[in-house]
């Protein structure tokens, strides 16, 4: 039997949080299907079914909660709203069914802001989980006995999963594949959904090429994104990297520093410990290949560095990220 899907959606509910994960869940159905398997079939319910307006104007048709035996029901997905602080001032039957609800389905996960219907259903203390980094100050303020992970993009605590900003929702619900159908069916559904990459939980909400983007230096985006492209490469100089752009090393380093707030130096050691963080979720490669594979050089070298950015060395990271 297919495994059941169910949405959960309520007034100002976010169209991408609920309809990003439910397309990955459709196009996994399909290649699921070429191998023998079930594949998923999705419901999208309200508490009193009909019609519901998204936050974006959109109206969707929804069946009743009440409707659903929730022993047929696999996995649970709660999408988040922009409006959520004022939307969970209302939802108080919908946070009693969630409740319920999970004692009974397989896993229940979130969809950024939707973290917090799980937190007010009591789903989530002791635990780890994350939510959008716009939200993190207000959640914590509410939730103190949640583990907040303020970077992850998705994360899994036994059959809760929670994730950060709206397109974050598919990352989880490929996971999820993943964990269902296997690899193969996960990467071809990415790929058919022409994903750039089918990204690791732990990955940072705020990518270094966003947050480069973010402070206005389009000078420099084509340098950085040669920068990711060549981490492997153990020296990447001044001169090297002044070259790239037209410019002195001298002049180089000056308006670098001036336009984005660090030295080259420390510019190309971010996009070296993001790469490595993101590898550190591998099991199969080591320590020293990751070093080697984003430029350190050596194991030493990303062990400093990882202790002085984050007070974890790479091995404790990645039992954290793991766990």
């Amino acid at each position: 039997m297919p495994r059941n899907v169910l949405f959960v959606a309520y007034p100002d509910v976010s169209l991408l949080d609920l309809a990003g994960p439910q397309t990955v869940f459709w196009a996994a159905s399909g290649y699921a299907r070429e191998r023998g398997m079930a594949g998923y079939r999705c419901h999208t319910a309200s508490l009193s079914g009909g019609v519901v307006a998204a936050v974006e104007g959109t109206s969707m048709q929804t069946a009743a909660l009440a409707s659903f035996d929730m022993r047929l029901v696999d996995t649970v997905v709660v999408p988040g709203s922009p409006n959520m602080l004022e939307v969970a001032k209302d939802s108080g039957a919908l946070i009693a069914w969630l409740d319920t609800a999970a004692k009974e389905v397989r896993r229940v996960a979130s969809v950024c802001s939707g973290a917090f219907l799980l937190a007010y259903a009591g789903l989530l203390d002791g635990k780890r989980a994350t939510t959008h980094w716009a939200m993190h100050d207000r959640f914590r303020e509410l939730f103190p006995t949640v583990d907040l992970d303020p970077e992850a993009i998705f994360v899994q605590q036994q059959h809760l999963w929670t994730s950060a900003g709206v397109t974050t929702g598919i990352d989880l619900a490929l996971a999820m594949v993943e964990e269902d159908y296997g690899h193969e069916v996960a990467l071809n559904t990415a790929k058919e959904l022409a994903v750039y990459m089918k990204r690791p939980g732990a990955q940072p909400q705020l990518s270094e090429i966003l947050i480069t983007q973010s402070r206005q230096v389009p000078i420099f985006e084509t340098l950085h994104l040669w920068i990711v492209q060549n981490l492997s490469r153990e020296e990447l100089s001044v001169e090297q990297l002044a070259s790239r752009v037209g410019m002195s090393p001298r002049n180089f380093a000056r308006v670098y520093k001036q336009k984005t707030g660090r030295t080259p130096a420390k510019g190309v050691e971010h996009f070296r410990l993001e790469a490595a963080r993101r590898l550190l979720q591998d099991q199969h490669r080591s320590v020293d290949q990751i070093a080697r594979e984003c430029g350190f050089g050596s194991e030493e070298r990303m062990r400093v560095a990882f202790q002085r950015h984050f007070g974890l060395s790479p091995s404790e990271y990645r039992l954290k990220v793991n766990r």
